[in-house]
């Protein structure tokens, strides 16, 4: 049996070498000038000219590191352009460089979410009211509202990432994606209540994360006992055909008044405008996760309309507009669409004095269902140690509205706030995270067949695995962890890992045994270690 073992091994390392030999790195930079008379884009290949209205590069470093790395500046050009004008661009040059990446990660994911032609028909319909809404809000009010204005700016954006896709694709003689597509990438995360509310009965392979005891993410927000150091750290639950990262950093020059930065650096996916994650370190000085909560009580689907603004897209407006946690709150609660509905951690380091003190507002929790935002300050909670996050709504009303109630009743534990199994592995073992070592152990831990509050099952851990469970398994669980702290937030500095847990000596995750799950353009097998994520063109 260890001979066995030893050879197990010794073909999955041989398998890697040649796949990894097979896929090269390659860096690839560009950059944009905006022509305002003929109103056309002028794209330069190869070269980074900071004189440029935008630029950037791709680090595609995906089968080597198990990430790609992105990083764009926008709007220092020698002529600014109207912040519109900033943000298509930016969004151009993202689609430009990485299309191909794009292409590949929407073959991945339409299977995952679009399970028949009644689905892709309701999703279409919605997604153009939605989009046709929004943009005549923004004619509407972009005058009278920073809220608008700022929806205006991530239209433009979307339409440059479309546009850039196209260019590039007509290079290389490739169908490019359709708005539609590029929609549907940035909407992942909405889908999975949109299509259950548009389509009753529905069932998308991804919606199995909300059966008992499964979930989206793990997240820990911890505060040394001496107030020494805050920690921050979230791990990803989700398919693992989701796992071609890129990890983004942002410089936008916004002229905009009422802007909190144009700075970001976060966790990401070709072609997605934002996290999904998320995991956020933003120029404000906030830094924002968050895991998913299911709507059990389907009745709260029928709040689902067109006319509001999809939860990635209250994001971005959040993180443009907000400078506290409450900010941030109070503009993510306009016009809630009701469609992936998480709990929200944000955190204010200028409300945190490491070795002093802790002010009120440095910790908001904010929870969305249909119909309903509910936000509360728990710096109270983050001064007695520690936040953790698994999936189960923390406010009482969201609980209850949500069907955590019911659930409890009928499937016991897994939906209690207080005793399902993370809750219990948190609390036991949060006392030993002493730093970014100590923090990522937790983070990845997974010890089904000892832990007794795991009882077996591979997913009830703070990193699932559920690709090792005995009947039915499938590829899909806990697939990456970033984590930071207080002094590296600062510098947008991050430390992150891609592909499924092997703490504890489980097996590194191969493709071969799920090859009827699409998986284009992913590395074959996944046992990277962290890299350091930090921007390299500009500063905070």
């Amino acid at each position: 049996m260890f001979l066995n073992k030893r050879l197990n091994i010794f073909v999955v390392l041989n398998m890697a070498v040649v796949f990894a030999s097979a896929h090269t790195d390659k860096m690839t930079s560009a950059t944009v000038y905006w022509d305002p008379t003929h109103k056309t884009v002028l794209l330069k290949e190869g070269v980074m000219e900071t004189e440029g209205d935008a630029y950037g590069y791709l680090n595609d470093t995906l089968f080597s590191s198990g990430w790609s790395v992105l990083e764009i500046r926008a709007g220092y050009g020698e002529t600014p352009e109207p912040d519109e004008v900033t943000f298509f661009l930016a969004g151009y040059l993202e689609g430009f460089l990485t299309a191909q990446q794009m292409i590949d990660h929407y073959a991945n994911m339409y299977p995952q979410l679009i399970s028949s032609p009644e689905v892709l028909s309701a999703v279409q319909s919605f997604m153009k009211k939605q989009d046709m809404w929004t943009r005549e809000q923004v004619k509407l009010n972009k005058s009278s509202d920073p809220l608008w204005r700022h929806t205006g700016f991530i239209v433009a954006q979307m339409d440059g990432l479309q546009a850039g896709v196209a260019h590039w694709a007509k290079k290389q003689g490739k169908k490019p994606l359709s708005m539609f597509s590029v929609q549907v990438l940035n909407a992942v995360g909405d889908l999975l209540d949109l299509i259950p509310a548009l389509v009753p009965g529905s069932n998308p392979p991804l919606r199995d994360f909300k059966l008992p005891g499964m979930g989206h993410c793990s997240a820990l927000i911890k505060m040394l006992p001496g107030f020494e150091n805050l920690l921050f750290a979230h791990s990803s639950w989700y398919t693992y055909a989701a796992t071609m990262r890129i990890y983004k950093h942002w410089d936008f020059h916004v002229t905009e008044p009422h802007t909190a930065t144009g700075k970001l650096s976060f966790s990401s996916y070709p072609g997605f405008l934002e996290s999904l994650d998320d995991f956020y370190l933003l120029g404000s000085g906030l830094m924002m996760t968050q895991t998913t909560n299911s709507v059990f009580n389907s009745s709260l689907y029928t709040l689902i309309v067109p006319q509001s603004l999809l939860s990635w897209q209250r994001v971005r407006l959040a993180h443009s507009l907000a400078n506290t946690g409450e900010e941030w709150a109070r503009t993510f609660s306009r016009h809630n669409s009701g469609t992936y509905n998480n709990q929200y951690m944000v955190v204010d380091r200028s409300k945190v004095k490491l070795g002093h003190s802790i002010d009120d507002g440095a910790l908001t929790v904010v929870e969305q269902i249909p119909g309903l935002v509910e936000f509360s300050d728990q710096t109270q909670t983050l001064r007695r140690g520690y936040w953790p996050s698994y999936n189960v709504p923390f406010h009482h009303k969201i609980y209850m509205l949500s069907g955590y109630g019911e659930m409890w009743k009928k499937f016991g534990d897994d939906f209690s706030y207080d005793l399902c199994p993370r809750a219990k592995i948190f609390r036991r073992d949060q006392a030993a995270v002493k730093d970014l070592d100590s923090l990522k152990y937790i983070l990845r831990f997974n010890d089904y067949k000892k832990d007794p509050y795991s009882k077996g099952d591979p997913c009830k851990s703070i990193c699932c695995r559920n690709d090792l469970r005995a009947t039915k398994p499938s590829p899909g669980g806990c697939y990456d962890t970033k984590v930071t702290d207080y002094s590296m937030a600062e510098r947008f500095h991050a430390e992150a890992l891609n592909g499924p847990t092997t703490q504890g000596n489980l097996p590194p995750f191969v493709w071969d045994k799920f090859n009827s799950t699409a998986h284009q353009g992913l590395p074959p097998y996944y046992n990277f270690t962290f890299v350091s994520m930090q921007p390299r063109l500009f500063k905070p």
